[in-house]
């Protein structure tokens, strides 16, 4: 097989999406599986599908387009504002999209008029993280100003915390939302189908056993994919850390000083590095960089200590565990570097199958 590569396994997908839809559902709330960080792999879709989410969400219409052309089975959500340059698309292969800005709503309107089709649409709230959302004060106003638009069908409200500012999701800031679905409703009639409090890094909440009031659904990618909170990143209980590994070959293996010499500047990156003299180490050189992944979301094998990246080479100090040229190296990853990963194109996933599959 080639390397560099990624390995996923799908059955431990399937496991984690069907644990936590099990678990949430005792609250009420449904799973939209993510998968914008698998480019919207149709297999990965497949099983999110089969573990019981309600939808698959996505935050490019590029990787919904994708899994349309799949013949993937499923409402499909654009979770991210949608570009005024791409209304058409988003009408042709989005459901239902996220929006903040109604000028960009009424640019969908006229798309789904010409396609002679109805586009749902969640209006996003902001609750603090300062990423997107309506003000809660314009909320009212919005949502009126959005019913009125033709082939427009209002379908709820949703928030997002703790992807820019890391402001955590909790009793304070879900039961606003709760509030405001009821403003709406009490405003328009029950209107609000959707209330979507946010994303993995809302589980702590969600699970905690507190009343989680009009909350009835969270986008769940991070999680189902690496089987931890999107918070403090701890294993969930019961749940796979280990669903998607990185594996890269090792081009070059020798003793060397750990210290450079000659005269210090930037290195590629723009880095000055203050590097300490450990001795000599036994180098390893992998043909992979930063070009392919983020070595800080990278974890080695026990023993073996990452030391630095350039565009396309991964040093390692692999300490006292000998390897040659030709060995390949397995790395646990985190949610930064499944994304540079997957978007590049020479690194090539390999799917471990589901036992359905088999």
């Amino acid at each position: 097989m080639t390397a560099p590569r990624l390995e996923i396994d799908l059955g431990k997908i399937e496991h984690n999406a069907r644990t936590l839809v099990r678990r949430l559902a005792r609250s009420g709330i449904s799973v939209t599986g993510v998968t914008k960080a698998t480019l919207g792999e149709p297999k990965i879709a497949s099983a999110l599908l089969r573990a019981g989410v309600s939808g698959l969400g996505d935050s490019h219409i590029e990787n919904l387009e994708r899994m349309r052309l799949a013949s993937v089975p499923s409402t499909m959500t654009l979770i991210r504002t949608p570009m005024l340059s791409q209304a058409d698309r988003v009408i042709k292969h989005a459901d239902v999209s996220f929006n903040t800005e109604l000028e960009i709503i009424a640019e969908l309107s006229s798309a789904a008029q010409k396609a002679k089709t109805i586009h749902g649409v969640v209006l996003m709230v902001e609750l603090g993280d300062l990423r997107e959302g309506i003000m809660l004060a314009d909320m009212l106003e919005t949502v009126e100003a959005t019913r009125c638009l033709p082939n427009i069908v209002f379908k709820g409200i949703g928030a997002n915390l703790g992807c820019l500012n890391g402001i955590s999701p909790d009793t304070t800031n879900m039961a606003a939302l709760s509030r405001l679905a009821d403003s709406i409703d009490a405003k328009f009639g029950p209107i609000t189908d959707i209330v979507s409090g946010g994303n993995s890094a809302n589980l702590n909440w969600a699970l905690s056993g507190v009343d989680t009031g009009r909350i009835n659904n969270l986008r769940l990618g991070e999680s189902i994919l690496f089987g931890c909170e999107a918070l403090h990143r701890q294993p969930i209980e019961g749940l796979y850390t280990d669903s998607v590994t990185l594996i890269a070959e090792v081009i070059e293996f020798k003793a060397k000083p750990s210290l450079p010499w000659g005269e210090v500047a930037q290195n590629a990156f723009g880095e000055t590095l203050d590097t300490a003299d450990r001795g000599p180490i036994s180098q390893a050189i992998l043909a992979i960089g930063r070009q392919d992944t983020d070595p800080s979301g990278l974890a080695p094998p026990p023993g073996i200590e990452i030391i630095g990246a350039s565009s396309d080479h991964l040093i390692l100090d692999t300490g006292r565990v000998h390897v040659s040229v030709g060995d390949e190296i397995k790395f646990q990853i985190n949610y930064s570097a499944l994304l540079r990963t997957m978007t590049s194109p020479l690194c090539q996933p390999g799917f471990e199958p589901t036992d359905e599959e088999q």
